[in-house]
């Protein structure tokens, strides 16, 4: 009844009145009449049935006797403005017919000033839904277009296209489209440091710090790098560090953005690059922070604990060490815990401080 009550324009002596005729198929007139009272304040209506009527003057609520069909307004001039925008909103697209039936039942079509429509609407379905297929694009929006980004348009990189230069790598991150995390980060974060650099660092993706500041190893778990690889005596000024995927994969909670791993397929979209960087770099040693890290730079899943701290073979004559992501250190509850995860990790480091000598 809530949905499908449609009432008409009247007029009586004391003005402007609504009035809707209505079969419902139990009798559920007083039970439904206090939704159009909420609903309806400020208008005087009736709903009249086959059971009983309702009737609200502004003030009060009242039910009365059965009435007749034709006790109703048969149409009024706003059915014209409803039945056309009915009819332009059906999707022929998106039409599933049982649904539909589903939705509004047959029963009540009668009773609908856009039921008329139906029938024809859902004949003609096919071939209004062949002709949106065989209609062409229409140009894009020239003032939206003007307003994006430049590189998107004129930097983009051609899917064979070998980056040359750092830089070319930096434009090419800001226009990549190779999976959909480009969508929701606030921009690419590609790597950092010198091009002659001997050591790599690769962790898993930016954070949200990373994501609007648009460098790497900012925020907290680039804190825990910082001391860790000072503690190591290793200088971050002569390290390039990156991440195996160059944007922030996350999830809205509230006003914060949650980070998710990337999955397995998100790491070889992005491998593009990462594989991009280690060719100019050209380290003798890479480490991998964590097991997404290890994955990118090993080409498989590795056992991160099991095969920490000892030298790799890579395919391109580099060594790689595996050891933890410092965000799994800040992640740790207990403070000794804690205090020994740092240690193994600052000794992962001094190995791999020995391995560059």
């Amino acid at each position: 009844m809530k949905a499908f009550v449609r009432f008409r324009r009247t007029c009586d002596d004391q003005g402007e009145a609504w009035a809707a005729w209505f079969e419902p198929a139990h009798r559920v007139l007083e039970r439904t009449a206090p939704f159009f009272q909420r609903r309806f304040t400020t208008m005087r209506w009736s709903i009249l049935t086959p059971d009983g009527s309702a009737f609200w003057d502004g003030e009060t609520l009242r039910f009365g006797p059965p009435a007749s069909r034709d006790m109703a307004p048969a149409e009024d001039e706003i059915e014209a403005f409803w039945k056309t925008y009915y009819a332009s909103t059906f999707n022929p697209a998106r039409l599933k017919v049982k649904t539909m039936q589903g939705e509004m039942a047959k029963g009540y079509w009668k009773n609908l000033p856009e039921a008329a429509l139906i029938p024809e609407l859902v004949a003609s379905a096919q071939v209004r839904m062949e002709a949106m297929v065989a209609a062409p694009a229409p140009d894009p929006n020239a003032r939206f277009a003007k307003a994006m980004a430049r590189d998107v348009h004129q930097d983009r990189p051609d899917a064979e296209a070998t980056p040359d230069s750092l830089a070319a790598v930096e434009r090419g991150v800001q226009a990549c489209r190779r999976c959909p995390l480009y969508r929701d980060a606030t921009q690419g974060v590609c790597g950092e440091g010198p091009k002659s650099a001997r050591l790599m660092i690769v962790g898993e993706q930016p954070g949200d710090q990373e994501d609007l500041a648009g460098r790497p190893f900012v925020g907290p778990a680039g804190q825990v790098l910082d001391r860790a690889l000072k503690e190591a005596g290793i200088d971050r000024s002569d390290v390039y560090v990156t991440n195996a995927v160059k944007h922030f994969k996350h999830e809205p909670r509230g006003k914060r953005r949650l980070h998710k791993t990337p999955n397995a397929g998100e790491v070889q979209a992005c491998r593009w690059w990462l594989d991009a960087e280690r060719r100019l770099i050209r380290p003798k040693v890479i480490v991998a922070l964590g097991a997404t890290a290890g994955l990118a730079v090993l080409g498989r899943k590795p056992a991160v604990m099991r095969e920490r701290g000892r030298p790799l073979d890579l395919a391109d004559g580099a060594t790689g060490v595996l050891t933890v992501h410092p965000s799994y250190l800040l992640r740790l509850p207990d403070a000794a815990a804690r205090d020994a995860a740092r240690a193994g990790f600052i000794d992962d480091l001094s190995a791999v401080r020995r391995l560059l000598a």
